[in-house]
């Protein structure tokens, strides 16, 4: 991405006031989600965007302009920016109705003008007339959001930052908010950056995710490409995949291009698995593994042994509605533990103590160094 087209390129290297490492960038009319634990750095990022924080070396670029450039002496102020802000308490203003809330941020223009501005916008978020003119002790949460959300879309930002937005609202509110930053999304060409602790709200969400931990990003990519290759262990835990194991990677053996040796486990008896071999990986060193929960299935006991299958035993069961989490013990490398997440007819039939075969998609596996 180039300053010239209609994305952002944020660029950040500080140590103080709090160590942030990395860089982002979204293109017009995609939405990057920040994930990552508390103190990560995320919210610091958006304030570096809008202005909020002005890093000791950094680049802001935005639809072709340049907002920061610390290496040039270049700052431009918030008010300057043309950047969208929704915060997840709101911040509205008490005393004012719906309407004098989003009319405010546009103070530029003539009251008439203001006030028919502020009425389209809270109608497009799905506000009716009557809430319109209420204060916002009298809405719920959710039409508290959606004023905030029309708030920030009424001047006309380059920009749209989202920090934490519905982690004050509840499950049914929150759903409706999803539809309406989807319907955003297909109408606004401006970058949008959404920040979360909700990996499931990333994942429904986001175009592409950036894991960022203790000040640093990890990766940034496709939902889909970082959860099927992690950079690191790291990342695997905090994008939530269960099911990671340590390994020995041996390497190729020069009869198949693109394929290597994985041994699971110490000893002569440790099992060995025909893998992919993407050509990253050094020869003869521990590695970190994962798989895809779409790669496992399961299968009758009688076929533990075949090539990538593996005797189970089902420990417990727990049914969430449509889906069934089943935790389970691998008898391979010493009793290793299976997390799955199951929908359909496979999931009814499972009990605890249950005797069965875990089939492997081998070619999924995924190989990371062994390292934090």
């Amino acid at each position: 991405m180039n300053a010239n087209d209609a994305g952002l390129v944020l660029e950040v290297q500080q140590q103080h006031p709090m160590p942030l490492h990395g860089r982002i960038e979204a293109a017009a009319g995609e939405l990057l989600a920040l994930v990552g634990p508390s103190g990560a750095g995320k919210t610091s990022m958006l304030r570096v965007a809008a202005g909020l924080m002005k890093p000791q070396q950094g680049l802001v670029q935005v639809a072709g302009q340049t907002w920061c450039d610390t290496a040039r002496g270049l700052w431009r102020p918030p008010q300057q920016r043309h950047v969208g802000l929704v915060f997840q308490h709101y911040a509205l203003m008490p005393h004012l109705s719906a309407l004098g809330n989003v009319a405010l941020s546009l103070l530029q223009r003539p009251e008439p003008e203001r006030r028919r501005e502020a009425a389209r916008w809270l109608a497009h978020v799905g506000l009716t007339d009557e809430l319109m003119h209420r204060r916002p002790a009298q809405l719920s949460g959710g039409q508290q959001q959606r004023v905030a959300v029309a708030r920030a879309l009424a001047r006309e930002p380059r920009l749209l930052l989202l920090d934490e937005p519905f982690s004050a609202v509840d499950m049914m509110n929150r759903q409706g908010l999803y539809r309406l930053i989807a319907d955003l999304r297909r109408e606004l060409s401006v970058p949008m950056v959404l920040v979360t602790h909700d990996l499931n709200e990333a994942r429904l969400l986001a175009d592409r995710l950036v894991v960022m931990d203790a000040g640093q990003v990890l990766q940034s990519g496709t939902p889909e490409l970082v959860h099927r290759a992690p950079r690191t262990a790291r990342v695997a835990d905090l994008v939530g995949i269960c099911n990671r194991w340590q390994g020995w990677w041996e390497g190729g053996d020069g009869s198949e291009a693109g394929w290597g040796w994985l041994r699971w486990g110490e000893g002569a008896a440790a099992p060995r698995l025909r893998v992919r071999d993407k050509g990253r990986m050094s020869r003869n060193r521990a590695v970190t593994f994962v798989i895809p929960g779409d790669a496992i299935s399961l299968a009758d006991a009688h076929a533990a042994g075949e090539r990538g299958h593996f005797a189970a035993r089902v420990d417990a069961v727990r049914h969430q509605g449509e889906i069934t989490m089943a935790t389970l013990t691998l008898a391979v490398a010493g009793g290793q533990p299976l997390v799955l997440t199951l929908a359909g007819r496979e999931r009814r039939s499972l009990e605890p103590g249950q005797a069965l075969a875990v089939a492997f998609d081998l070619a999924q596996v995924h190989l990371m160094p062994l390292r934090p």
